[in-house]
C-alpha cells in the first residue's frame, strides 16, 4: 500500500533543515539564570503580574537614553554640560521612594554624565550608537541592540557597553560576557569589518573595563550561545506542545530572587532572598544590584 500524500509532504519537510532559532543575548541569559523567569517573560499569554518598577533600571534607562540624544547632536552642541542637560530633560521617575529622592539621584546621574563625556571627543563620530545588529551562526541567528560601537584611531572596532551599577567592572567581566561576545560577532557581521574588541563603560567610576577576543575566543562564544539556544529551542517547543510544568521550567533560586520582577508569583524566589524596596539599589549606602 502506498503512502498518503500527507506521509510524503511530512517526509520531506524531515529532510529539511531547521530554521535557524531567533534570539536576543538576553533571552538566552534569561533562560541561563532561571527557566522558571523565562516562562514568565517570554512564554506565558498573558504574562504573569510584574511587581512594581525598579529604580535602578529607570536610572540606566535616563542614562543611556541621554547619551543616545547626545550622540545625535550636531558636534558643536556636543558639551559635557549638554549631557547632563540630557539626563534631566529625560529623566524617568519611576521606582524612587518619593520626588526628593528621584531628584537626588537624577543630580548623581547628571553629574556622571558630565564627568564621563569630558573625556570624550565630541567630533568622532561612532559607527553606530544604540544600533541593531545580527549574525546568523550554525544554529541561531542573533539579534540585539548595541549602545555604542566606536571605531578608534588605529581602525579598531569596539562594542562599548555603558553600565550604571553600583560595582565597577573588571577586565574579567568584559571578557566573560557572552553578550558582548555575541555582540561583536554581531557588528562584525552587520558592518562587514572585523570587530573583537569589548568594553564596559561603568559611569558611576569611569572605569572602562576590555578585553579582546582572538577568534578561538569568539568561537567559544558562539558555542556557549548555542548550547543555551538548543535548550531555549526545545523549552519553547515543548511548551507549545503543553510542557508548562516545574519539571521543564524549574526555578533556579539565587540572591537575585530579590531583584526578580516576578517575585510576586514565585514562591521558591520569595523564599531565597529577602524583598527589596524598588529603590534599593540606588541607596548610597545599601547593596548593590
Amino acid at each position: 500500500m502506498s503512502a498518503s500524500p500527507q506521509a510524503g509532504v511530512q517526509g520531506l519537510l524531515d529532510g529539511m533543515p531547521r530554521r535557524l532559532y531567533s534570539c536576543t543575548p538576553t533571552r538566552l541569559l534569561t533562560w541561563f539564570d532561571c527557566p522558571r523567569r523565562y516562562r514568565f517573560t517570554y512564554l506565558d499569554r498573558p504574562a504573569p503580574p510584574k511587581g512594581p518598577p525598579w529604580a535602578h533600571t529607570s536610572l540606566g534607562t535616563s542614562v543611556h537614553t541621554a547619551l543616545a540624544s547626545w550622540w545625535r547632536l550636531p558636534p558643536r552642541e556636543r558639551t559635557p554640560e549638554r549631557g547632563a542637560g540630557l539626563v534631566r530633560q529625560g529623566w524617568v521617575r519611576e521606582g524612587y521612594r518619593d520626588d526628593a529622592q528621584s531628584g537626588e539621584v537624577r543630580e548623581r546621574a547628571a553629574a556622571w554624565v558630565r564627568s564621563y563625556l569630558a573625556d570624550v571627543d565630541p567630533g568622532t563620530e561612532p559607527l553606530g550608537v544604540e544600533r541593531t545588529v545580527s549574525a546568523p551562526t550554525a544554529a541561531l541567528v542573533l539579534s540585539g541592540r548595541v549602545d555604542r560601537i566606536d571605531e578608534r584611531a588605529d581602525g579598531t572596532v569596539v562594542v562599548v557597553d555603558y553600565k550604571t551599577g553600583r560595582r565597577p567592572p573588571a577586565d574579567g567581566d568584559a571578557r566573560g560576557s557572552l553578550a558582548l561576545g555575541m555582540y561583536a560577532v554581531a557588528a562584525a557581521r552587520t558592518l562587514r569589518r572585523p570587530c573583537s574588541v569589548v568594553e564596559l563603560h561603568h559611569l558611576p567610576s569611569g572605569t572602562v573595563a576590555a578585553a579582546s577576543h582572538g577568534p578561538q575566543g569568539l568561537d567559544r562564544k558562539v558555542a556557549e550561545a548555542e548550547s543555551i539556544a538548543r535548550e531555549a529551542r526545545a523549552a519553547d517547543e515543548a511548551y507549545a506542545q503543553g510542557d508548562t510544568g516545574e519539571a521543564r521550567f524549574p526555578a533556579r533560586p539565587s540572591s537575585m530572587c530579590s531583584w526578580c520582577d516576578f517575585r510576586g508569583v514565585c514562591a521558591e524566589g520569595r523564599a531565597a532572598a529577602p524583598r527589596r524596596d524598588p529603590w534599593d539599589a540606588v541607596l548610597p549606602d545599601a547593596g548593590h544590584h
